[in-house]
């Protein structure tokens, strides 16, 4: 990989669009490469400092439920077989082959022998979709189902069976409803993101959000563009101090990993009107205390907080990084 790609790849990488097995390649060659890392460090602290601005976003659900719907109807599309592959092929090549009238025919008959073959492989492929359809639409039928999300007016109550991982939630249409499931039912999963949203009931936004940070810290399918952008969303935005707490440590896991968690980790320590909340930021980003853009917050903090305590703590943090002093 040259410079200028990884220039490219870095700026990607940095708002999570860049996929894993590139970001494996970016990686091997910030290793070996000291001005693409300079490079990459630069604008992780342009992102963090730009970060700190109040930006309006969408709803979490909302940007999860599109991207479901955008996979789904991908997944949706046939893969091409091979014979169809070779039919265009043929015609891509028709012209040529008017110069070679031997090739032409030889092209041709293989062509006719592959549509015979392709013609039965079909058939298959219609009655092996067909089966498979009949049985995802009788396991539909045992699954969990909830309305759309349009469709919920609110939650009401979320309750925890004792000592398992079942989970009852109550939610309201034109008349009470409630379902029940397991933690690991992705209808469970959507009815507590919209809980996390519920601006009418802070008892129902802690229960939720306790939930989903405690799936997350058990590392149980807490993918970026679901449970964990609820929890920033939680982190940044509600006013409640309990559920910011508990979305903020829901995301300690992935403060290493996932960029824009640590970006919402920065956030929380610069702006969170809650000392506690602020301190304990400054304790999750002790695993990425070198990175550039973590060390130019960390140094601001420490020297113009107007909070004695924070200002101690997040220079016991710099204290271990040496090139900062």
């Amino acid at each position: 990989m040259n410079c200028e790609l990884a220039h490219e790849r870095i700026v990607l990488a940095a708002y999570g669009e860049l996929p894993d097995e590139q970001v494996h390649e970016l990686e091997r060659h910030l290793t070996h490469c000291v001005e693409c890392r300079a490079e990459r460090e630069q604008l992780q602290a342009l992102k963090t400092l730009a970060a700190v601005l109040p930006v309006a976003e969408p709803p979490a659900n909302l940007v999860a439920r599109s991207r479901l719907r955008l996979e789904e109807a991908l997944d949706a599309l046939p893969p091409k077989r091979w014979y169809q592959r070779l039919s265009e092929r043929i015609l891509n090549n028709f012209a040529s082959l008017q110069a070679a009238p031997v090739a032409a025919v030889l092209l041709l008959a293989i062509g006719a022998g592959a549509g015979t073959l392709g013609g039965y492989e079909y058939a298959q492929e219609r009655a092996a979709h067909a089966a498979a359809k009949a049985q995802a639409a009788a396991a539909q039928t045992q699954a969990t189902t909830v309305p759309p999300a349009s469709q919920v007016a609110s939650i009401q109550s979320i309750v925890q069976q004792p000592n398992s991982n079942v989970v009852e939630v109550s939610y309201q249409e034109m008349v009470p409803q409630h379902v029940r499931g397991s933690l690991d039912d992705p209808a469970i999963r959507q009815l507590l993101m919209l809980a996390s949203e519920d601006a009418a009931s802070a008892g129902v936004r802690d229960d939720s959000v306790g939930l989903l940070a405690s799936e997350c810290r058990m590392g149980h399918s807490c993918q970026g563009t679901g449970i964990r952008d609820a929890l920033m969303v939680a982190l940044r935005y509600d006013r409640n101090a309990a559920v910011r707490e508990k979305a903020l440590k829901g995301l300690e896991p992935y403060v290493a990993e996932d960029m824009r968690v640590r970006d919402a980790v920065l956030e929380a320590l610069l702006n969170d009107s809650d000392p506690h909340i602020r301190t304990t930021a400054i304790n999750i980003l002790g695993p990425v205390e070198a990175d550039t853009s973590v060390r130019t917050v960390l140094y601001s903090v420490a020297n113009t907080d107007q909070n004695p305590q924070i200002r101690n703590v997040s220079r016991q943090v710099l204290s271990r990084v040496p090139e900062i002093q």
